[in-house]
């Protein structure tokens, strides 16, 4: 049976799989992980303290696929509220060149993501930077306290492991819940003040119609789907082109890039079968390059093909006042929304895209090769 092919008599419906249940249950968690970074706050103070008194130190976030796009949505509200650079390095980028990641004699506290922590480039980046930085701090985000990344570093003195609650742990194929659980997590331990409940409410909006309003754009039959943002919502979009090229098995190639950036060749991937979606920063400043890129979508494409998440075609009430980091967890949703419905309309079972195992849910395939002394 191919991967556009269904059981006969069967279409998965929404409602059924796992993905869709992680995707309805996000608002529900965010409160349990405000708690769960609550009580291990001095642990992680303590270490933040020890890491940050030196002022060379370098904050970098990493991360694999979709852990890697966490540090890129936090990083920007991070860097204006610690006052200092703060750099999301991919795991994969530490691992294929670690000098590249290291800067001289500067300490680093590091930020890794994991949903199961068992991705081989997860424990590699992480004992690479142990040995080629003269100090490394460590704070681990995971959902699986069972995973080779938080048994390493559960005891090490310099280290924090935070361990979201079970039910972040995705079962399904896609990072959902996992992906806004750890976002807020990283901007909870390092000491940005975020409205959880705000941002709990406004998810709860959104969901109320979000089935409804990505089964629109999947009937549009969309062969292409770009995804546009600034800032934290440069992260976002990077995120949900991944998150449709998973859950379509690749049936929807999906691209993303920031609104200025798109211009400059990229956009040469506009056809008439192109959806397009922005995701609006926050910032007035930044808000206007948002709105030029998508009056001048609209000139390409109509306007039945332009969505702006957040404004007049999928409003989100509720999110004017927070930063856009936390915005973009609950932008996430209609994202993930949107994917599993192009997934449903493929005829793929989004819990499982690529059942001959092309690609898997925790990363195989991966030989980390000794690294040379000196």
């Amino acid at each position: 049976m191919s991967v556009h092919q269904e059981r006969p008599g069967h279409r998965q419906q929404p409602g059924e799989s796992r993905t869709a249940g992680e995707i309805r249950q996000q608002p529900g968690t965010w409160p349990e992980v405000a708690r769960t970074v609550a009580a291990v706050r001095a642990d992680i103070d303590r270490l933040l303290g020890d890491a940050l008194v030196d002022p060379r130190t370098r904050i970098v976030l990493t991360g694999a696929g979709t852990s890697a796009y966490i540090g890129e949505v936090v990083a920007p509200d991070l860097a204006r509220h610690l006052g200092r650079p703060v750099e999301p390095i991919a795991t994969t980028d530490i691992v294929a060149d670690p000098h590249a990641a290291v800067a001289g004699d500067r300490p680093v506290l590091l930020v890794s993501f994991a949903r199961s922590g068992d991705s081989p480039e997860s424990t590699a980046a992480a004992e690479l930077l142990q040995r080629l930085t003269p100090a490394l701090h460590h704070i681990v985000i995971t959902c699986n306290a069972a995973g080779a990344l938080a048994r390493r570093w559960a005891d090490a003195k310099n280290a924090v492991v935070l361990t979201l609650p079970d039910r972040l742990n995705d079962r399904g194929f896609a990072m959902t819940s996992s992906f806004t659980g750890m976002t807020l997590a990283a901007l909870l331990a390092l000491g940005l003040e975020v409205d959880v409940d705000a941002a709990a409410r406004a998810a709860e909006d959104v969901l109320r119609t979000a089935a409804g309003r990505a089964e629109a754009v999947a009937a549009t039959d969309p062969a292409r789907l770009v995804y546009l943002g600034s800032g934290a919502f440069k992260g976002l979009a990077r995120e949900a082109a991944l998150k449709c090229l998973e859950l379509t098995a690749g049936a929807v190639v999906a691209v993303a890039d920031t609104p200025l950036g798109f211009r400059h060749g990229p956009k040469s991937v506009l056809d008439d079968r192109t959806v397009a979606v922005v995701f609006p920063s926050g910032d007035p400043y930044t808000r206007r390059y948002d709105d030029d890129i998508a009056r001048e979508l609209v000139e390409s494409l109509g306007p039945d093909r332009v969505l702006m998440i957040g404004a007049d075609a999928w409003p989100i009430p509720g999110i004017s006042d927070l930063p856009d980091a936390l915005r973009a967890i609950v932008a996430a949703i209609p994202a993930q929304s949107i994917a599993l419905a192009c997934s449903l309309a493929h005829g793929l079972t989004p819990d499982n895209p690529f059942p001959g195992g092309q690609v898997n849910r925790v990363v195989r395939g991966v030989v980390i090769h000794e690294f040379p002394e000196g």
